[in-house]
């Protein structure tokens, strides 16, 4: 995806994100967060727009501290976290190609980093507002989507801080059966090692002679794959749907095996 369309995507979810939670009411619980209310969720990401926005602007180039949640509610709350996500907007559209920033994951430039990262951030949030509502949920192209997966797990499990770790080698495949897109994560001891392939037109690619995950494009046989549409994906690896919102074939363990320790921090 191109720059200009990260930002123009994040701006829209960031719009969807406040009508739902002002649908919603800052006292409904948030199913896909449990624990949480509309409020927390605003102030966590309203917070976190506004901490992204300070490395844009101000140029940080070591790690900076956020400023806190506010002690706000209702529409006082709704207006702050409107403020925040139009500031980002902002600062992103104004950024120079080259702006020499700090980061946290590997990226073409600063700039796109932080334009993906906020629009990541921003739609699985904008998914837990919805989910409050009980409703569908806006839907997420299947291109983004998987741009999403990537960053996902090419970033933020390819880093030290990942805790989706096995004694024993494991396998994963993730398949997208709307885009060409195929991941192969490798979970060991240490942290996953993935890597993105390609099957034309999205085809099944699995083997399927013994009801198991099979093998892609001749490649490793995987000891679970998830397939499904990159949006469910998306969605499932982000633990916002569960494992029943894509197609599970294999050892069910590997999968539980990343539903339970890939919750991420920056």
């Amino acid at each position: 995806m191109e720059i200009t369309e990260y930002i123009a995507s994040l701006s829209e979810e960031g719009r969807l994100l406040a009508a739902a939670a002002e649908q919603a009411g800052p006292g409904a619980s948030v199913p896909t967060c449990p624990g949480w209310q509309i409020r927390r969720l605003l102030r966590h990401t309203g917070m976190v727009h506004r901490w992204a926005a300070g490395f844009i602007t101000e140029g940080y180039t070591t790690p900076h501290p956020d400023g806190g949640e506010p002690d706000l509610d209702g529409d006082e709350l709704l207006d702050w976290f409107r403020a925040g996500h139009r500031h980002l907007v902002r600062s992103l559209e104004a950024a120079p190609a080259d702006l020499e920033c700090w980061t946290f994951m590997p990226a073409p430039s600063p700039l796109a980093f932080w334009s993906r990262r906020q629009l990541n951030e921003t739609t699985v949030h904008r998914v837990d507002a919805e989910s409050a509502l009980g409703g569908p949920l806006t839907t997420v192209g299947a291109d983004r989507a998987a741009d999403g997966i990537d960053e996902l797990l090419t970033g933020f499990h390819g880093r030290p801080k990942s805790r989706v770790r096995s004694s024993v080698p494991r396998t994963l495949r993730v398949r997208a059966v709307d885009t060409d897109a195929v991941w192969t994560v490798r979970i060991s001891d240490a942290p996953p090692q993935t890597v993105r392939t390609a099957v034309p037109g999205g085809a099944d690619g699995g083997d399927g002679a013994d009801g198991g995950p099979g093998t892609q494009g001749g490649g490793e046989r995987a000891d679970c794959e998830l397939s499904g549409t990159a949006e469910g994906l998306y969605l499932t690896l982000w633990n916002r749907l569960p494992l029943a919102a894509v197609t599970l074939r294999g050892d069910r363990s590997v999968a539980r095996l990343w539903t339970d320790n890939s919750a991420v921090t920056w």
